[in-house]
């Protein structure tokens, strides 16, 4: 491997972009995400930026259930992110619709329609989860660059789901 590769996948692993997308939640997973750019979590002083355009990001942090206005919004938003890419689902909403289960307008959880590398449950999740989950996808980042393959998603009792 070139020293500028090994140099992107040590970037890719310790300063991270997020792109942040709201596909239908109540707005309490984006409050803790938002939390996490506070002083007191303060993941910038980490890396860790938060991108205004799916274009700039590397991991694309997505809360809420898959609404049918915004599907087609969030595989464009999929599509846009550069290879590698991580997608971190934050909350209940994405992974089971929780309480939106069975609505009409609900297209079913988010792993239906993009792939999801990162689980990060509650209702909402707490900052330290979201960071952890954050990191996670980091590193899920940095192995792509280096193996090209996609990783398999794990499930099991813990607290996050890789």
């Amino acid at each position: 491997m070139s020293f500028f590769k090994r140099l992107m996948n040590k970037c890719r692993r310790k300063s991270p972009s997020l792109f942040h997308m709201n596909t239908g939640s109540c707005n309490g997973c984006d409050i803790e995400l938002i939390t996490c750019l506070s002083p007191r979590y303060d993941v910038e002083q980490l890396g860790i930026q938060l991108e205004g355009s799916p274009r700039h990001a590397d991991i694309i942090c997505i809360t809420g259930p898959m609404t049918r206005n915004a599907l087609e919004a969030a595989k464009a938003t999929y599509a846009q992110v550069c290879e590698p890419k991580a997608v971190v689902a934050l909350g209940s909403c994405p992974a089971s619709c929780n309480v939106f289960a069975g609505s009409p307008v609900i297209e079913g959880p988010l792993s239906k329609h993009i792939p999801v590398d990162v689980f990060v449950p509650g209702c909402p999740p707490h900052p330290d989860a979201i960071i952890e989950g954050i990191a996670r996808a980091a590193a899920i980042l940095a192995d792509r660059g280096v193996r090209k393959t996609e990783p398999v998603l794990e499930t099991g009792e813990g607290a996050l789901q890789q």
